[in-house]
């Protein structure tokens, strides 16, 4: 039994979805076994397994690769969802300030920070990955980098100062980098043995 899904992606990001003489469309096809038909007028991509697999969860995949491409997120950071450790969270602004353009300009403002540094901030101090795009700020990365990003994003939009989300941000990225030295620790004792 064949699998299905539709998307819809914004007609701004249909051509991003497609790639440079297809490259995205294709890769994503060949990454997840699946094939992508595409409306470009509409914004519909329909995505079904290909005959060429048995992984029920192909569609799945594919389907959250182009949700990332579609919320704003590069090709190449949308991939990281290829990696099943990798997740991807959408968080709606509007579930926080409404529907006021003003308040979802300031509250991505806030998250973006000035000339991009808080934004940059938290890529870089949690390894994830951040799109403010519309009404949605959505994180690509693993269990830990999500939810310490995620957190650092909710101070921003209940008003925390930025000097309190970077001190936050710091004291996060050292207990993640703590626990991936832990993580490898019995790894070397190991093999030093």
């Amino acid at each position: 039994m064949q699998a299905r899904e539709i998307v819809k992606v914004p007609q701004a990001r249909v051509g991003v979805v497609i790639g440079k003489d297809g490259e995205v469309k294709r890769r994503i096809e060949e990454e997840t076994k699946t094939r992508l038909v595409i409306d470009s007028k509409e914004g519909n991509v329909t995505i079904e397994t290909a005959e060429t697999t048995d992984d029920p969860l192909a569609v799945w995949r594919a389907k959250d690769i182009t949700i990332a491409i579609a919320r704003g997120f590069s090709p190449k950071n949308s991939f990281r969802l290829l990696d099943e450790d990798e997740a991807m969270e959408v968080i709606d602004l509007t579930d926080f300030v409404g529907r006021s353009e003003n308040a979802l300009k300031r509250i991505r403002g806030r998250i973006i920070g000035e000339n991009g540094k808080a934004r940059r901030a938290i890529e870089e101090l949690t390894g994830a990955n951040l799109s403010v795009y519309g009404r949605t700020v959505s994180i690509i990365g693993e269990f830990d980098q999500l939810t310490a990003a995620k957190e650092a994003i909710m101070m921003f939009v209940h008003g925390a100062q930025h000097g309190t989300v970077y001190r936050f941000l710091h004291r996060k990225a050292r207990e993640l980098k703590k626990a991936r030295l832990e993580l490898w620790k019995p790894i070397v004792e190991e093999k030093g043995a």
